[in-house]
């Protein structure tokens, strides 16, 4: 008889064909859509499954982890789920830092209006990307005081976003268009080491991604490449 909690690794679990990343020397890390995910088997009258590590599918060995069941995201149709309540998240023993240029895209879907933070340290204060309404984005980073990066029109739904540091200034692109009313700068290291959650266990995220992936350049033929990569999934 199984176990009623079973941890299973799903390499099968990819999409037909195999996407190779661009400048994949500049990959730092990448949580790949519906890749490298490790399952709990549900327990009634739970009806999906949990997920305990996103694997880092760059080379680079940044897997995001949860080892607190509660705290598990669930997982649906190639999205995972983290609910705010619940304080969802997924954390790495091995620190992201982006001390320069930057670029990282996300397929990401919040589910209400200020939907906290998706990308942050956990462990290092004042490092943070959160939703703060349904327009802005803000960052923090080295403590800095928050930076937002607010859309030109319309609200954030089931978007692909990319947000880019090239020289200091910081740019959002929404479904492939750049958001050009606020560039603000924002020098210093951007650490991270969580997804859904910053330090300590604050403003977690509520809403669901897909695909993460972050580098540590930012070029023009990259930010294309990405939004390609991110509007086919």
């Amino acid at each position: 008889m199984l176990a009623l909690k079973q941890s299973l690794s799903l390499p099968s679990l990819k999409p037909i064909g195999e996407y190779v990343p661009p400048n994949i020397d500049n990959l730092i890390a990448w949580y790949k859509n519906q890749a490298g995910l490790t399952f709990i088997d549900p327990v009634p009258p739970v009806l999906v499954p949990t997920v305990s590590v996103w694997e880092d599918s760059s080379n680079n060995s940044h897997d995001m982890v949860q080892a607190t069941a509660s705290e598990q995201p669930t997982y649906v149709a190639g999205a995972l789920t983290f609910v705010s309540a619940n304080q969802q998240n997924l954390q790495t023993t091995s620190q992201i830092s982006l001390s320069g240029d930057f670029t990282i895209g996300l397929r990401i879907y919040p589910s209400v209006v200020n939907a906290g933070t998706f990308l942050a340290d956990n462990t290092t204060g004042g490092e943070l990307f959160k939703y703060t309404s349904s327009t802005r984005i803000s960052l923090k980073i080295d403590a800095s005081s928050a930076t937002a990066l607010d859309l030109d029109e319309g609200t954030f739904g089931d978007d692909y976003l990319i947000i880019t540091r090239s020289s200091n200034v910081l740019t959002l692109w929404k479904n492939g268009v750049a958001q050009t009313g606020t560039t603000p700068t924002l020098a210093g290291t951007a650490d991270i080491d969580a997804i859904g959650i910053r330090r300590t266990d604050t403003d977690p995220f509520d809403g669901t991604i897909e695909e993460i992936l972050i580098y540590d350049i930012s070029t023009a033929d990259l930010i294309a490449k990405l939004n390609t990569r991110l509007a086919s999934l």
